[in-house]
């Protein structure tokens, strides 16, 4: 497994969540990162994405003002804090990094994917 992803858990309305991402095999070296979420029933759709140097981002619109993402390529992690959490955040979220160093919302730019770690806000 390429990659890890860690820090789902069940909370609150309003609480808040850091999702990490751990790279073993140095899959984030010169490439974007995304997180992806799915929830029961619904399409998979990409939350976050970070550029290899991390200087630009994509958000959903969904999650902006919220959610922030960020990596520290030293330590090939990345992270998803998610601030003010809503029931519709309630999903499996997945990692992943991307065919190239540009952000990228696009699901068939990444190649390597991580296992997810739920994250339930409840109400």
């Amino acid at each position: 497994v390429q990659l890890q992803a860690s820090g789902g858990g069940l909370v609150q309305v309003g609480d808040s969540l850091r999702l990490s991402c751990a790279d073993s095999k140095r899959t984030f070296s010169n490439n974007a990162v995304g997180w992806f979420r799915q929830a029961p029933g619904k399409e998979r759709e990409a939350v976050a994405a970070i550029s290899w140097k991390g200087q630009s981002s994509y958000y959903i619109d969904s999650v902006k003002g919220r959610f922030t993402i960020s990596r520290d390529v030293a330590k090939s992690m990345v992270y998803l804090q998610m601030n003010n959490l809503r029931p519709e955040d309630s999903a499996v979220y997945r990692c992943a990094s991307a065919r190239g160093p540009l952000t990228t919302p696009r699901q068939e730019n990444y190649r390597y994917w991580g296992q997810g770690t739920q994250v339930t806000v409840s109400s």
